[in-house]
């Protein structure tokens, strides 16, 4: 994707925005799954074009916030609520938190390439698993165990589209803050 602005205010040429398919999504299960998918490829687009020093810059001291923080946090929200939750394996190890360190995601995000590279890997790997996972399954009233307590797939699937909507709108102002882009 270019990073040259089509006309004043627009982030891309509406034509060529990856987050339109020209499809309307049919049932409860897709219509979340599209708002999913839609938050996700806006996380990348704000992210887009930017080096490791803008991704990792933070928004107002002291807060750790920033564009590299979120692509981390949401691979570890993505990792937590379907590899953990939905997908029944809570051994596994949290992504970017420890006892020490519980915001790794955001205080790790520094500005190296290679804790870049990582992070889009993480995410990317992510999101295929979740994709893989969400593509079986069609049981949005069913209830897995969320330490100790059912929970429906559906309100975890709300409620991952919530936590993209709120970092998305994060990613809207740090971007505005690198380089002054904005909307879309």
């Amino acid at each position: 994707m270019s990073s040259a602005r089509v006309a004043p205010g627009l982030w891309i040429d509406p034509a060529e925005d990856p987050r339109e398919t020209g499809t309307q999504p049919v049932g409860e299960k897709d219509t979340l799954w599209d708002y999913l998918r839609r938050y996700r490829l806006t996380l990348e687009l704000k992210c887009g074009d930017l080096d490791a020093e803008q991704l990792a810059r933070r928004s107002v001291p002291p807060s750790t916030l920033s564009l590299l923080g979120l692509v981390r946090h949401l691979a570890r929200v993505e990792h937590s609520w379907f590899r953990r939750i939905l997908q029944g394996h809570p051994e596994l190890p949290k992504l970017y938190r420890t006892a020490e360190d519980p915001d790794l995601d955001f205080t790790g995000a520094v500005a190296d390439p290679a804790v870049v590279e990582e992070a889009w890997a993480r995410w990317r790997a992510e999101v295929e698993s979740a994709d893989a996972w969400l593509a079986g399954w069609d049981d949005l009233d069913a209830t897995v165990d969320c330490d100790g307590q059912p929970v429906a797939v559906r309100d975890i699937l709300v409620h991952l589209v919530e936590e993209y909507a709120r970092h998305v709108g994060h990613a809207d102002l740090l971007r505005e803050c690198i380089d002054g882009r904005t909307g879309q």
